[in-house]
């Protein structure tokens, strides 16, 4: 079956498409034992893409398969499996191109591109970030000015994953105004590269440490784009960058559920089959407890998967879903990164191979802590959006407020000891990541617990994985730390003079 249709077997099409790519990806191609090859060969692509994994992303009166979330999400997690790489490029092109062109584009346009992508395995992609304002994205650089029925877009934008690659990029900007100043508001551009006029090149390529497969690099914006290729916004231009990026942050579990359980795989398998001292890994304490933290962040990602499903659909306006949006980014990134630590050290010296499954998974997931805002940055702005919420009903206690809180309500009771503290607004922001992190796992635990009927010893691994790290922050917290660093370090610091 080469492509998907709208009446076809989902669960069928996706246990094929799993076999599919462990074939491309272990044994025509065994790409990940490729070493330091940089992007993917087109002929592995090209028949990645001739299942149209990318239909799930496309409305049906277009071909596709009507953009379920559902659907997403086990494309992205079977895409992760063989290699994140090949996941996060589904990902741009589906959170950061597909989903806001069917939502936000004008028809015209829909048709045509949707069309590209269903019969030429189009690519598209989101240029935001940019040199000086890579968070800072509402103060971005990136101008236009409007002339007649035209868009003239100049500035430049670096670190989008697929820079060189897309056939199609939303390009953000902001308006020049008759003073010369620009706009506080962000507009979206459809650009198109194989029209000159349209064209964005990529300048340098970036060495990047991970994630070899997908080109990174600066780009040069200096384009024409017809209006019809203009995004049009429910409201403001913020608020359909905020829901864009919110719907891409509530995606990441998909992304991170295959990855986790290959690692699980991987290790439960090498465990089993490694002996040291006339027994198997398994039998070892302390391995057991590794094993069981990624079960527990399996566990985790599972629970934030059906809270996607359930929340992030086109239909709905995520601008506002801050807090929930940012914890599912944040604490599965996490959990991504501690799940590939754990794995690489149970692989041992083999581990420390980028060939290794364990190695390269080390360096293709560090990234994802970072981009699409770093996760200090996220979790002090759960955080601040927590405590907004208590001083609005005048609560100082957490335990007390997470108790009436809908994301908390149902698992705040199982780790009342941790959470019993009062907070007020001189806490340092340190301290308010802290607090971030925990309210994350609490939120994250919540998400299991709405499973229903789902693996009660796995549900108890996580709660007891929960339990130990809500313990170790409320330990930090505690410790009233409130070290800064010496900026003259080495003034009576040299052992050698002692």
């Amino acid at each position: 079956m080469n492509t998907v249709t709208e009446n076809s077997d989902f669960n069928s099409y996706i246990k094929e498409f799993k076999q599919h790519l462990k074939h491309l990806f272990r044994e025509k191609y065994d790409y990940n034992t490729m070493g330091l090859n940089r992007d993917f060969p087109a002929e592995l692509l090209a028949e990645v893409m001739d299942k149209k994994p990318l239909s799930v992303a496309i409305p049906t009166m277009y071909g596709g398969r009507g953009v379920s979330v559902k659907e997403c999400l086990q494309i992205l997690s079977a895409a992760s499996y063989e290699s994140l790489a090949l996941s996060l490029t589904f990902g741009i092109n589906i959170a950061l191109f597909l989903e806001p062109l069917a939502k936000y584009g004008q028809s015209a346009v829909q048709e045509r591109i949707f069309k590209q992508f269903m019969e030429n395995s189009a690519m598209g992609g989101l240029m935001i970030t940019e040199k000086a304002f890579g968070s800072d994205a509402l103060n971005m650089k990136t101008a236009f000015k409007q002339e007649g029925e035209m868009f003239h877009i100049k500035g430049q934008k670096h670190w989008q994953g697929l820079s060189g690659a897309a056939d199609f990029w939303l390009v953000t900007a902001r308006e020049v105004k008759p003073n010369g100043e620009l706009a506080r508001d962000i507009d979206f551009f459809v650009s198109e590269n194989k029209h000159p006029d349209q064209h964005i090149p990529m300048t340098h390529r970036y060495n990047n440490l991970g994630l070899y497969a997908i080109p990174y690099g600066i780009n040069e914006i200096d384009i024409a784009i017809p209006a019809e290729q203009k995004l049009v916004a429910e409201s403001t231009g913020i608020k359909l960058m905020l829901d864009t990026l919110h719907r891409s942050r509530l995606q990441f579990p998909g992304m991170g559920l295959g990855f986790i359980q290959r690692l699980l795989d991987e290790s439960l398998a090498h465990c089993q089959e490694r002996q040291v001292g006339g027994t198997s890994l398994l039998n070892i304490d302390s391995v057991k407890y590794q094993l069981s933290k990624i079960q527990a962040a399996y566990t985790l990602c599972s629970g934030m998967c059906l809270f996607s499903v359930e929340e992030s659909g086109i239909d709905k306006n995520l601008a506002l879903m801050n807090i929930e949006a940012n914890v599912l980014k944040a604490l599965v990134t996490d959990l991504m990164q501690e799940s590939a630590q754990i794995s690489l050290q149970l692989a041992g010296a083999n581990g420390y191979r980028l060939d290794h499954i364990a190695g390269r998974s080390l360096v293709d997931c560090r990234p994802f802590q970072i981009f699409e805002g770093s996760n200090e940055m996220l979790y002090g702005q759960i955080a601040e959006g927590v405590l907004k919420l208590m001083r609005k009903e005048k609560e100082t206690n957490v335990y007390g407020f997470m108790q009436g809180y809908e994301r908390t309500n149902l698992s705040v009771d199982y780790f009342k000891s941790q959470l019993d503290f009062n907070v007020d607004s001189t806490l340092k922001q340190r301290n308010m990541i802290l607090i971030g992190k925990m309210i994350s796992r609490v939120i994250g635990f919540q998400f299991v617990l709405k499973m229903n009927g789902f693996n009660a010893q796995l549900v108890e691994i996580t709660r007891q994985n929960v339990l130990s790290d809500l313990a170790a922050f409320h330990g930090q917290l505690n410790s009233q730390n409130d070290i800064d660093p010496v900026v003259e370090y080495t003034i009576n610091s040299d052992w050698t003079t002692f």
